[in-house]
């Protein structure tokens, strides 16, 4: 089996060909493709190659499905017996991308 750990977003995923993944908002519209560079780590078959930080001419190429909001999170901030409260929303911007390909250097 092969796959990879990819960082975007400022976060890291570790991906296999084939696979929907929901990662940080993407500027790509739909059905367009992106590539991710930074590969942090391949695997193929038995073989490891683990960068310093990122394995030279390595690409994982992906393309994206749909661009989304995630579930409202409340935010509300209270002081005791002072009369203040807030409350306020906030719906993180994602994009489902699948994974379409894996390319060593």
């Amino acid at each position: 089996m092969r796959y990879a750990v990819i960082r975007t977003g400022g976060k890291q995923y570790r991906v296999v060909e084939g696979e929907q993944l929901s990662v940080e908002k993407l500027p790509q519209a739909i059905g367009e493709e992106v590539s991710f560079s930074e590969v942090l780590l391949l695997q193929e078959e038995a073989e490891v190659t683990v960068g310093a930080p990122c394995v030279v001419g390595a690409v994982v190429q992906a393309k994206v499905l749909e661009q989304k909001r995630a579930r409202k999170i409340l935010v509300f901030k209270k002081r005791r017996r002072k009369n203040y409260r807030r409350k306020n929303g906030h719906r993180q911007p994602f994009t489902v991308v699948e994974i379409t390909n894996i390319k060593s250097a």
